[in-house]
């Protein structure tokens, strides 16, 4: 096999050799019986392999190990490890690499329990952290200290849309003897191998593109062998990330059509993002596929397609952004993305950015550049692009909601809104 189409629908499957069966079986079981009495069963679980026997679920289970050699086989990595969510892997991945006295480089923009973990987290347990601009070589390279083990990069960046440059980042890290890992989740493998680019680790929040159905919550990190084995060893079963089989199983399903889910979210988005760059409520939009984005170019050569992700900002503020999540009827007003619907929120820059306090006067202003007053995250589905474009010229063009929204309505906003 060498398509990427090809490995999706087949990578870690194959008939049940008992039954014929082809789609894999869901293992729910916890436990399984051992071969024997025997230390060497136990030395493998945590030594000395990244797949270990089957013993118990936490520590592996053979439906989440076919749901990660098919993650293996689209990421071309040597190993992976699946956990419960997306900042499962995070945690996971940045407790097995940093401790007390070490640095970490980290997008000072990208998924909101992220950011938070680093900045106001991490310098708790002694681990110091600059958040920069990832996508800005310059700043990346000056963060860099003789104590620097980690550089961690989100791109493309959420909810921003700003595009990092993984090669040079995986040069800048190497060459300072630290360590590249990078969140792929908006782009899934369909469209971007950060491993290829170079990056030691990346990471995935299966629940959005990979899974594709909005009903499973789940995490990956993949890299390489002697990598995974420590993650899995030291933070799988420590800090208790552990994926459901059943959520393994229903994410496996999903990956089957993720090389065509993904083409047709691309080409839905880039026909919404020119509709809205042209609308005359929408001030400015931020997609990769449009020239205008001020990272187009990288995006082009970084990524196969531009993916289904895009963010805009509204002329008239938070009233036309109460009266659009009001009067859309196709798109749905929620948080999360990636699924085979669409969904619209709003983030106020005053709530996200401004009262970050991980984030100094200067860093607020150069997001500012991207998010103005407020932007609204679309997450564009599998709809007909015109009845999607049509929905929102007719809510666009509504009458506007006067008025704010008041101090619990906001904290609500700012609750449901890291998904």
């Amino acid at each position: 096999m060498k398509e990427f189409e090809t490995f999706a629908v087949h990578a870690g499957e194959g008939a049940d050799p008992e039954t014929g069966a082809l789609r894999q079986p869901l293992h729910m079981s916890t436990t399984f019986k051992l071969p024997g009495f025997g230390i060497k069963l136990f030395d493998a679980i945590y030594m000395d392999s990244a797949r270990p026997p089957y013993a118990y679920t936490r520590w592996c289970n053979p439906t989440l190990r076919a749901l990660e050699d098919r993650l293996v086989a689209l990421e071309g990595a040597e190993a992976a490890v699946v956990l419960s969510s997306g900042m499962a892997a995070v945690s996971a991945l940045i407790f097995t690499l940093l401790s007390s006295g070490d640095h970490l480089i980290a997008s000072e923009v990208c998924y909101a329990g992220s950011v938070e973990l680093f900045g106001e987290h991490l310098p708790r347990f002694g681990i110091e952290v600059s958040l920069v601009d990832t996508s800005d070589l310059k700043q990346v390279e000056d963060a860099l200290r003789p104590n620097t083990k980690l550089i961690y990069a989100e791109t493309p960046a959420n909810p921003i849309l700003r595009i990092s440059d993984i090669s040079a980042l995986a040069q800048i890290a190497h060459e300072a003897s630290a360590q590249l890992a990078v969140d792929s989740t908006w782009a899934s493998p369909a469209l971007q191998r950060p491993l290829a680019l170079g990056a030691d680790y990346v990471i995935h929040s299966l629940t959005k593109f990979i899974n594709g159905h909005g009903d499973a919550l789940g995490g990956a990190v993949l890299g390489s062998e002697e990598g995974i084995k420590r993650i899995r060893k030291d933070m799988l079963v420590h800090l208790g990330g552990a994926l459901s089989p059943f959520n393994a199983w229903l994410i496996n399903r999903g990956l089957v059509t993720l090389p065509v889910r993904m083409h047709k979210h691309s080409q839905n988005a880039y026909e919404v993002a020119r509709f809205l760059e042209n609308h005359p409520k929408v001030a400015r939009v931020f997609y990769p596929g449009l020239i205008s984005h001020p990272h187009y170019d990288l995006a082009k050569k970084q990524m196969t397609d531009f993916w289904g992700m895009l963010t805009f900002q509204l002329k008239g503020g938070l009233g036309t952004a109460i009266t659009l999540a009001e009067k859309i009827k196709l798109f749905q007003y929620a948080t999360s993305l990636g699924h085979a619907h669409s969904l619209l929120f709003y983030y106020p820059t005053d709530i996200y950015i401004d009262a970050a306090s991980y984030l100094n006067a200067e860093q607020k202003q150069r997001i500012r550049e991207w998010t103005g007053d407020g932007i609204m995250r679309a997450s564009i589905g599998l709809e007909s692009p015109d009845d999607l474009i049509a929905d929102l010229d007719r809510a666009l063009r509504a009458r506007t909601v006067k008025g704010a929204v008041g101090p619990l309505a906001y904290r609500l906003m700012k609750r449901f809104a890291s998904g």
